[in-house]
């Protein structure tokens, strides 16, 4: 059977069960919602259709009441759980059908039976159902929901353990109510030690969501400083990023990306990920499992890129990561792009960007989109610098290809949801080629590629699929998902993209200033000048700017658009009591989609009684059945009118009290966005001075070493002049005790006559003093010869030095020669010619210590030279006297012996 005649009948047994209750009744329904399980219904929600709201509505309404069997619930809860395969359908059943707080009473009735399948069963799809989902605490069965969870958290049940945390971990994330009335519970302190007691569990899940919990709960607290501080990030940084590369499965790998986006936006833990010293490696991981083929764990991983490009420090390292290690393979890898990339095979990352960046519309838009995203924060930061990197220009050739590529392929017939994609991601992709253009070297190159055929042709096709579009499928002219406002958002970037090449590609001018004649321009003009996005005023009033000079831009009808847009903006102000209204409960898609099917219902209705649909389907054996399930939707839809109106007559107080309080916030976030501002120009200064004073310190501390390092060869220095003057005393001894003999010499000469004893016995004194002096005069001629050498040793390393000195003066101007030639390296010479310059006065001045030195030792060998020539002299006149004592001596012994004779 279809999809639609198994809706019809699972109506009619919901209808029949609600009527009686009895075995056979439950067994009809059972298996009919067990044939609509087996059928592929993906975007059944997303239909917008009566038939499955209504169908869906019956469900929730026996999942709720108590009455309903076990297994007829647990039935209807599977199929519940596979119609929310996406972000839409979970959030069509949050809003509009109130499953979340349906399933919490459900929880709530079986709280006595935790480990009752069921519960277990209730407690998957909720996790599944609030995952990035905003709850209330004013939701029904919200706070008995809360009070289960931690409850049962700190039972010793591991079944149930692990999805109370997952669903804890989603209502605490970024909910500040549900995070207060968890602190205000009286047993929170016992709850957070059994969070304390699970971050050392064997599963990686369940750290993971304890974490999750803890950091919501505690990070701007006592408790998270002490779990988060300096000590032990580094080993949540790691064990994320482990589970993130490693994790067991999507689902771990999902909550460990939304934890460390979570620890991101704290200041200090971001700076903390900053000095992380395996920071690029794990990053170089992480963008690894871009190679796989699974497009959530892709978003996920550019999910936690774009978060980390929110972190001035982090995205100059991801630029390094992601444009250095690709560059030398980036133009063999375009050349492969026309062929497809190896699967196989490991891509760099920036390939790996690419390949998700070219995804089809359908299925993986979203990392089509965040890929698109992440290239433009990180070609920002990259062509943000003094120069671009040959690294970047490559990936830019290889890039503006696919970029190119993506802009094709805009088809009216495949319809709006279609169109919407696609005019998303030519906004995306022409915001960044306008990046691209913002600098002269990438300028050239997107202008080498990009034609204006292209460009005139994207215009056209926006052009024509704007005035295409029927103002009653639209929604209204102010809201963020008109497809107009899509329309007009793609034609003005596409335009702005224009006017940058207008010089640079040929035939660009002409178009972009024909296109701005165009009359069909009017209209996405005048919404972007009246529309509250900065950016879009901006760039609608640059274009104007460029328009007005031109003789046939339509001015006047310009301005009719613009005061029709203010006079729908001042009905819609007047009317905004009903919006709020609708707004609030239910969504405006559920209203628009039950308003317009409300209409086709009374249609149907007056043909069956003019008697033409009868008489379309007389053959058809349903027509009462059908009849009957119409009827019970034209009362469903008179009560919901019914309601409706008592909630906006319920809800025009409120609106006074929403306009006070959204003034008193638009006040409160204009004094916050100023106080941001003087706090983020003190930290820039803050941050500028730390720089200095690290620059301050790292010099000091250079020169604290070469201090220490001057210090010691001065001390060596110093104990060899100790030592020479200790010689030097010694000397100064030696040369007094000589004088004293001398004197005693000539004493003794005077007394010759009449001793010759006393003589002889001098004689021999001398004798000995003379080999003494000898003795002393070979010792003085070998301390002569270690001066000599270390004279020697003192010029070779003169000459070592000159020589130094002239390599280094060589170097200098091969240096300055360099500088002349490559005007980017200029400052890097300088400091590069400044250090040595500061070397060769280090080595001027170690020369003159030297030459000093040199100078002084030739001093003492002089002085020795003197003193050794004194000895010299008064040896001589000792060897006088004695020869001439001996003489003496011989001469009068001859004459006593003639005398005797």
């Amino acid at each position: 059977m279809d999809m639609t005649t198994c809706l019809k009948s699972l109506l009619l047994a919901i209808q029949q069960y609600r009527d009686g209750r009895t075995a056979q009744n439950a067994a009809q329904l059972q298996k009919q919602v067990e044939e609509v399980s087996s059928l592929k219904c993906d975007q059944l929600l997303s239909s917008g259709q009566v038939l499955p709201s209504e169908c869906v509505s019956g469900l929730v309404e026996l999942v709720g009441n108590p009455n309903t069997s076990l297994t007829l619930t647990s039935s209807i809860i599977s199929l519940l759980a596979q119609l929310a395969c996406d972000d839409d359908s979970r959030e069509t059943l949050h809003s509009s059908y109130n499953l979340t707080s349906t399933l919490a009473s459900v929880i709530h009735c079986h709280r006595a039976t935790p480990r009752e399948p069921l519960v277990l069963q209730c407690l998957q799809v909720l996790q599944k159902l609030t995952y990035n989902t905003r709850i209330f605490q004013s939701t029904n069965y919200i706070h008995e929901l809360i009070t289960f969870l931690v409850t049962n958290i700190q039972s010793h049940n591991d079944d149930i353990i692990m999805p109370c945390l997952g669903l804890m971990a989603n209502l605490c994330r970024d909910n500040h109510s549900v995070q207060s009335h968890i602190k205000s519970l009286e047993n929170v302190k016992p709850f957070y030690r059994t969070l304390i007691n699970f971050l050392a569990h064997n599963s990686l899940t369940v750290v993971v969501f304890t974490l999750s919990i803890l950091a919501s709960l505690t990070l701007n607290e006592k408790v998270g400083e002490k779990l988060f501080d300096a000590k032990n990030i580094h080993q949540t940084f790691q064990l994320v990023f482990n589970i993130i590369v490693n994790g067991d499965g999507t689902l771990t790998r999902k909550y460990s990306v939304d934890l460390l986006v979570d620890l991101l936006k704290n200041p200090k833990i971001a700076d903390y990920l900053t000095k992380y010293q395996h920071f690029s490696a794990c990053v170089s991981q992480v963008l690894g499992l871009l190679q796989s083929k699974d497009p959530d764990s892709a978003a996920k991983v550019l999910e936690l890129l774009l978060a980390m490009c929110s972190v001035s420090g982090l995205r100059l390292l991801l630029c390094e990561v992601v444009f250095k290690p690709a560059a030398p393979k980036l133009r063999a890898a375009g050349r492969r792009q026309a062929t497809g990339l190896d699967g196989g095979r490991k891509t760099e990352p920036g390939l790996a960007l690419v390949q998700w960046l070219s995804s089809p519309v359908e299925g993986a838009e979203s990392c089509s989109l965040k890929s698109l995203q992440l290239l433009n924060e990180l070609l920002e930061e990259a062509l943000g610098g003094d120069s671009v990197s040959d690294g970047v220009l490559s990936f830019v050739e290889m890039l503006l290809p696919v970029l190119l590529g993506l802009l094709k392929g805009l088809d009216p017939a495949q319809g709006d949801a279609h169109l919407r994609k696609h005019c998303h991601r030519i906004t995306h992709v022409t915001g960044l080629l306008l990046v691209l253009c913002a600098e002269d070297s990438t300028r050239s190159v997107v202008s080498r590629q990009v034609s204006a055929q292209l460009c005139l042709s994207q215009v056209q096709s926006l052009l024509s699929c704007c005035h295409s579009n029927s103002p009653l499928t639209c929604l209204p002219a102010g809201s963020e998902n008109d497809l107009s406002q899509v329309f007009a958002e793609a034609l003005l970037k596409t335009l702005e993209l224009m006017s940058k090449l207008r010089q640079q590609v040929k035939d660009m001018e002409t178009s972009f200033y024909r296109m701005l004649q165009d009359q069909r321009i009017v209209t996405p003009l005048s919404l972007a000048l009246t529309s509250h996005h900065r950016e879009r005023v901006q760039t609608g009033l640059a274009l104007l700017f460029e328009a007005t000079p031109l003789p046939d831009f339509p001015s006047l009808i310009l301005g009719e658009s613009i005061a029709a847009n203010n006079a729908y903006r001042q009905r819609e102000s007047e009317l905004s009591v009903k919006r709020v209204a609708v707004q609030e409960v239910p969504p405006p898609s559920v209203l628009d989609s039950s308003s317009g099917s409300s209409r086709s219902i009374h249609s149907l209705a007056e043909k069956i009684q003019n008697g033409l649909e009868l008489q379309e389907h007389v053959k058809d054996s349903h027509v009462s059945d059908i009849i009957n399930v119409y009827e019970h939707k034209l009362s469903a839809f008179a009560s919901k009118e019914n309601r409706l109106q008592d909630l906006l007559e319920a809800k025009a107080l409120a609106l006074s009290q929403a306009d006070r309080l959204i003034a008193q916030y638009r006040f409160q976030r204009a004094q916050a966005e100023a106080e941001a501002c003087q706090l983020g120009a003190l930290l820039k200064e803050a941050e500028r001075r730390r720089e200095d004073l690290q620059g301050e310190l790292s010099t000091q501390v250079l020169e604290v070493e070469r201090s220490k390092a001057d210090m010691e060869e001065l001390l060596q220095h110093n104990a060899r002049l100790q030592k020479d003057s200790e010689e030097h005393q010694a000397l100064k001894g030696a040369y007094n005790a000589l004088l004293n003999r001398f004197n005693e010499s000539e004493r003794l000469l005077k007394e010759l006559q009449t001793a010759h004893i006393s003589l002889t016995k001098q004689s021999e004194s001398l004798r000995k003093n003379h080999e003494a002096l000898q003795l002393q005069h070979e010792k003085l001629a070998s301390l002569l010869e270690e001066r000599e050498d270390d004279i020697r040793s003192l010029q070779s390393d003169l000459q070592k030095k000159n020589r130094d000195i002239a390599g280094l003066q060589g170097e200098l101007r091969a240096e300055e020669e360099k500088a002349k030639e490559k005007d980017q390296e200029k400052r890097e010479l300088e400091e590069t010619v400044d250090v040595l310059r500061k070397e060769l006065n280090k080595t001027e001045q170690a020369r003159k210590d030297a030459s000093i030195k040199a100078s002084s030792l030739e001093l003492q060998k002089s002085q020795l030279e003197v003193k050794l020539k004194q000895k010299e002299d008064e040896l001589n006149k000792h060897s006088a006297m004695i020869s001439m004592i001996h003489s003496l001596s011989s001469g009068k012994m001859k004459s006593d012996v003639n005398l005797s004779l």
